[in-house]
């Protein structure tokens, strides 16, 4: 990992156990005297593990918990079309995500976001987020929060399955979930026997209703239809080739209007 890279350029001490259950792993962390362990996208935590530090182990989950535990918040709170998310510094416990809380700030989630930018900028103010929380649990001055088990929802990762363009679905909701899993793994389509990846589509009001039909096309988009609306792309990328903005690919390639997309 790029902290495992850092450590060692930086000759930093550290530990890349083959197994989290080892003894000597587990002795090694001991032997630490830890006040406190900080896990970011990390693997779960035996509890013999949780408990050796003082203050045991907190983590940054990039949701507002208990919204969307699990492995992919960013992508599901895109993917549901929400308009504002956060980050979680919370007290790891045995049941994943369920932890109390310390310190939860919440962020807008911008109209042209997707999974890489959001992501980015949830990341970079965790680490300040982290910071925070680690001084006021020094101080002693951290106010927990439990968090409500009753509302709590579930962002479960990401299956080759889910990837595939639902042409019957409305255009609004593939737009979003293309958001969600741009640019990595990213939605795709068939179109005239190839795999297209889709990373970038816009939404258009329309009273067509023709999923996968190719309704126009133009110097920088393909219209098509959906289960409501159309859904317009602008950046794909073909199998075997590289990734275009949809007005590059149309320049060296011919749109059969009678092709169908997603066969």
């Amino acid at each position: 990992t790029p902290v495992g890279q850092f450590a060692k350029q930086n000759k930093i001490k550290l530990l890349e156990p083959d197994s989290l259950n080892a003894t000597n792993f587990k002795n090694q962390l001991k032997n630490l005297k830890a006040d406190i362990f900080l896990i970011v996208a990390y693997r779960i935590l035996p509890e013999e593990i949780i408990e050796i530090p003082r203050h045991g182990a907190i983590n940054l989950h990039v949701s507002l918990l208990p919204k969307y535990r699990g492995a992919a918040p960013i992508q599901w709170a895109l993917m549901n079309g929400d308009t504002e998310t956060g980050v979680t510094v919370f007290q790891i416990n045995k049941k994943v995500d369920t932890g109390d809380i310390l310190v939860q700030k919440k962020f807008p989630i911008y109209k042209h976001d997707n999974m890489w930018t959001l992501g980015t900028r949830l990341c970079k103010s965790g680490a300040e987020i982290i910071i925070d929380a680690i001084g006021k649990i020094e101080k002693g001055s951290i106010e927990t929060l439990k968090q409500n088990q009753g509302v709590a929802s579930f962002a479960p990762k990401i299956t080759k399955k889910m990837r595939c363009i639902n042409w019957n679905w409305s255009a609004v909701k593939i737009h979003n979930w293309v958001r969600g899993l741009s640019p990595y793994p990213s939605m795709y389509t068939v179109l005239n026997g190839k795999k297209m990846k889709v990373f970038k589509t816009i939404v258009e009001k329309s009273s067509i209703c023709k999923p996968g039909v190719i309704v126009n096309v133009n110097d920088k988009s393909i219209l098509i239809g959906t289960g409501k609306d159309l859904l317009g792309l602008l950046e794909i990328q073909l199998e075997g080739k590289k990734k275009l903005p949809l007005e590059e690919y149309l320049k060296g390639t011919s749109i059969d209007k009678n092709w169908i997309f997603g066969k």
